[in-house]
Parts: structure tokens; sequence; C-alpha cells
């Protein structure tokens, strides 16, 4: 089978990226796609905007480069596509509960159909063709709470849920869909995989109680839900509960607690640090008493002691000072606005949220930022007197780097590449 790739066209703020090349589970979003598609096809086609599609007479599965699938998603459209053997493009309901919470606020990328909402990724038995029907695959979604705060500070029940889908599948067309793809539709979606399956399968409950049991360790302690790779040195009074995956050359040091998250490769976690449900790329430093709830940070970034990250988004090769707040919750209980894919703002449909940092990035420690607000990648911010709360968007052309006697020193990476590849779209 062929694969067509089609280049989204915008670059996800603040990272001056494209979201193909963003980090979604630890893992590059092209390699994540290419890796899940490796079973059905056996070559490709890349298409850059502007360029003709070449006339093809294969079998083929066309998507747009910006889209996140998990493997139950891709094998239920798989399976339902070849069966049906006629072109079909995904689509959603509009009623779908884990879209229409999570996938559709701030998006760009789907086109209204009457109920439906379609998706950039279409499969043809002989090439495409126009006029393929619309295949709606049930992301299976199931409501489960996050929090539960008392009701005079949140809505009448007090709790608040998500969505989380079985079969999980968006665009990334802004950087709060790569906090929906790597925390509710794929942390959450983990967790709630493996509790099905341990309500429907008893072998494979037994399976886990056994092991526990053999290992002398709590359920979720043992080898069967937390996955370590080689070279790693883990302290004995680390906290360490599953589903969680550990890459290789990984140090966990005395007291550090972490909960249904991905520890990346050469991450080194120091004492006392929390990390829960997040997602921590390779290279990571969190030194003692850093804490991450519900956060990504990409490679090669550090967090340092006692800055608690909730509900955030961090980008690769960046720095986040001591001390800092990264609040995630408005005063007013009203849903948090947050940038789209054309960088406008919009409702972002969560009542709480945290704040996201580009990449190359230097934070300088004691900063207050506000939710959902967004600092541009290559960008320096020192705290002053004038400047310790972050209430606005901070753009590279805010960054402090620009007025400090040695500014010469921090290198731009990013946001001069994004100002050439915005001239080349």
């Amino acid at each position: 089978m062929l694969k067509i790739i089609l280049h989204a066209q915008n670059q996800i703020m603040p990272f001056c990226e494209p979201a193909r090349e963003l980090r979604i589970q630890n893992v590059p979003l092209w390699l994540h796609q290419r890796d899940l598609l490796a079973p059905y096809v056996t070559h490709e086609m890349e298409v850059k905007k502007g360029e003709p599609l070449q006339p093809v007479r294969e079998q083929a599965i066309v998507y747009r480069d910006n889209l996140f699938f998990d493997e139950f998603y891709i094998k239920a459209f798989m399976e339902k596509a070849i069966k049906g053997n006629k072109p079909v493009r995904a689509a959603f309901r509009a009623d779908d509960p884990a879209f229409r919470e999570h996938a559709l606020p701030l998006s760009t990328s789907y086109t209204p159909a009457g109920s439906l909402y379609l998706a950039d990724l279409w499969y043809y038995p002989n090439g495409p063709v126009a006029g393929a029907e619309s295949l709606v695959i049930d992301s299976q979604a199931k409501e489960i709470g996050y929090y539960h705060v008392p009701t005079y500070m949140g809505d009448k029940s007090g709790d608040l849920v998500f969505q989380v889908p079985l079969r999980a599948m968006l665009a990334i067309d802004s950087w709060v869909h790569v906090f929906i793809a790597d925390m509710v539709f794929g942390q959450f979606a983990r967790g709630a995989r493996f509790e099905k399956r341990l309500n429907e399968e008893p072998v494979f409950k037994l399976k886990i109680l056994g092991k526990a049991v053999y290992e002398g360790r709590q359920v979720l302690e043992c080898s069967e839900l937390v996955k370590i790779g080689t070279g790693c040195i883990i302290d004995p009074s680390a906290v360490i509960h599953g589903p969680t995956i550990i890459g290789n050359n990984v140090t966990i040091n005395a007291g550090a607690v972490i909960d249904n998250s991905i520890i990346g490769n050469n991450v080194n976690i120091s004492q006392g640090a929390q990390v829960m449900l997040s997602v921590v790329g390779d290279g990571t430093f969190l030194p003692f008493r850093a804490s991450l709830f519900m956060s990504t940070i990409m490679e090669d970034s550090m967090v340092a002691q006692n800055t608690c990250l909730q509900m955030c988004v961090i980008g690769k090769k960046t720095f986040i000072g001591a001390g800092s707040t990264w609040t995630d919750y408005n005063l007013i209980p009203a849903s948090i606005r947050a940038r789209d894919g054309n960088g406008k703002l919009g409702m972002s449909n969560r009542p709480v949220l945290g704040g996201c940092v580009g990449h190359n990035c230097r934070i300088g420690s004691g900063m207050i930022i506000y939710p959902a607000r967004t600092i541009e990648s290559d960008v320096v911010l020192t705290a002053s007197r004038e400047q310790r709360i972050i209430d606005r968007d901070i753009s590279f052309e805010d960054s402090d780097h620009h007025h400090l006697k040695f500014s010469e020193l921090h290198q731009v990476l990013y946001h001069q590449q994004s100002k050439g590849d915005s001239e080349s779209w």
C-alpha cells in the first residue's frame, strides 16, 4: 500500500515548528505516524503545499501530517476501510464526547459536513478519486474525573472530568492539542484501556496479581505495569506506580514519586521530585522537589527545584527557573481562552489549563505565569521588580536578551528559522 503524506501549512505557536516535528508521547509526530502505519504500507510519497498530486492507481492511505492517532484508532479505521473496499474519509460525529470536548475546540483542520466533521485522513482502494464517503470511527469515550474540588470553587458537582477515548485521533492545530494528545488521549487513555482489560479479561487480572505476589510488590508497582529500560539506577525508596514506561539510562533518586507517566531515555530525576500523569522527554533533568502534574516536557530541558508545572507544555532545550509558579485556574471560574491554529484567542473548553513555553527558552526564577499564557521559542525572561508576573503572551520581540549586555551569547535557534519558513510557505 502507498502512503501519501500531505504537509500541514501552519506552524504551531509558540514552538515556531510544524506539528510533525513536535514530540507527542515523547516521539516526533512524524515518527509516531510512520511506526503506526508501518504494518499497512510499503512505500510513501510526500506532497508539499503547492505541489500537484501525481496520478496514483494503487491502494493508498492519505493523511495530513498534523494528525495524531493511536494504534487502536488506526486499526479500526483500516479494518473497516479495507473491508468496505471503497474510497472513504475519516469523520467524527459532532456529538462524540471526546471529539466535542477536546479535539474540536481551537481546531482549524476539520471540515463540517452536516452532523459530522471530516478529518484529513483518507483510504483509496485504487488511488485518490473524488467523492470519498465518510467513515465514522466511534472513539468509545469514557468519562474520567481528574479533580474533585469544593463546589464553591467549581461547578455544582465539584468534579472536573475528561472524556477519554479508547480510540484516539485529533489534529494538532494548537499547543493545547499537544496537551490533549499527551494527557487525555495518551496517559488517561492508556490507564482507561488497562482498567477495561483488567475488568474484561480474568486471565490478565490473574497474571497481574501473580506477578505482584511473586515480586513482593503492590499491584501498581509490579513489572507488568512498570516497564523499565536498561542501564537504569533507581533508589529503593522511590515510589513508581504504573502504568509507567521508563526509558534507558534513567536515574531516579531517593524519595521521588512517579505515577502513570512516560519517562524518556537519559533522564535524571532528583530527590523528592514528583511526576504524575506526565511525559518527560529524553535528556530531561528534574532537580530536587521539582514537580510535574499532567504536563509535557520535551527533550533536553530542565525544570529547577521547587517549581511545579500543572497542565503545561514545555518545549525542548528549555530551562525553567527555581521557585516559579505556573497557575492553571481562573479566579473567576470561566473557560480559559487560548490560541487556535490561526493565532486567534478562542475558548479552550478547559476550566483549568497551564501555560506553554517554546523551544530554547530561558525562564528566570520566581516567575508567576497566568493560565494559558505562551512564551515563544528562543525567549529569555529574567525576573525583576518590573517583570515577575506574566499575564500576557510573550513573543520573541519581548525577550530580555535583546537588552542584555552579552545578548550575542544567547543562540537563537528557532525564531529566525520560523521567519524563513514562513516566507517559503
